[in-house]
């Protein structure tokens, strides 16, 4: 045997395998989530509420934030600032990559961050506009302050904020304040 068999038998031993098995999955996650998010978006906001019949998870592939009436609300994270969640308490995300009333978040970029959808109004503490618009899929996907309201799937109860600052599917990934705004830091 050759020193290049040896060295391929101690780097697989030292657990270069479980490293390659790691390194190809997460390639192979992140090309599935880069295929999923096309250019095509919706209309422009239109101000107002718009009651959808469907479910956002038939709007987006089966991944949806909401179906029927939901009221946006104020949450407080641990370090002290004001977030928007839906109804359920998820927060809410935008994606800078939007373009204002518009989503660019479709297919399995939509599955795994739902869109909100349905009959959604402002909860108490919440200033910034609320507006909807029509999805590329036929959705209407609820707009504060002219970016588009999404949840995260791997936020699994209420007040995670795993997306916070998530650079996925083209661009990041932020928690809405009450005005409609980014937040780029959770902490104080």
């Amino acid at each position: 045997m050759g020193p290049e068999v040896n060295a391929r038998r101690a780097w697989l031993r030292a657990g270069g395998r479980r490293r390659y098995a790691v390194g190809v999955a997460a390639f192979s996650l992140g090309a599935i989530a880069l295929a999923g998010c096309s250019s095509s978006g919706g209309s422009s906001a239109s101000p107002g509420t718009v009651n959808t019949p469907t479910s956002a998870a038939a709007s987006a592939g089966g991944g949806g934030a909401s179906s029927g009436t939901q009221t946006l609300t104020v949450k407080q994270a641990q370090g002290g600032k004001s977030y928007l969640a839906d109804s359920t308490g998820k927060t809410l995300y935008l994606f800078a990559a939007d373009a204002p009333g518009k989503s660019v978040c479709t297919g399995q970029c939509a599955a795994f961050w739902p869109p909100l959808t349905g009959t959604v109004t402002a909860g108490a503490g919440v200033t910034g506009k609320l507006t909807m618009f029509q999805r590329s899929d036929g959705g209407s996907q609820a707009v504060i302050n002219g970016h588009p309201l999404y949840t995260f799937t791997l936020d699994k109860a209420p007040g995670q904020t795993a997306g916070e600052g998530l650079n996925e599917n083209g661009g990041l990934w932020y928690v809405v304040d009450p005005a409609g705004n980014q937040i780029t830091s959770l902490s104080g």
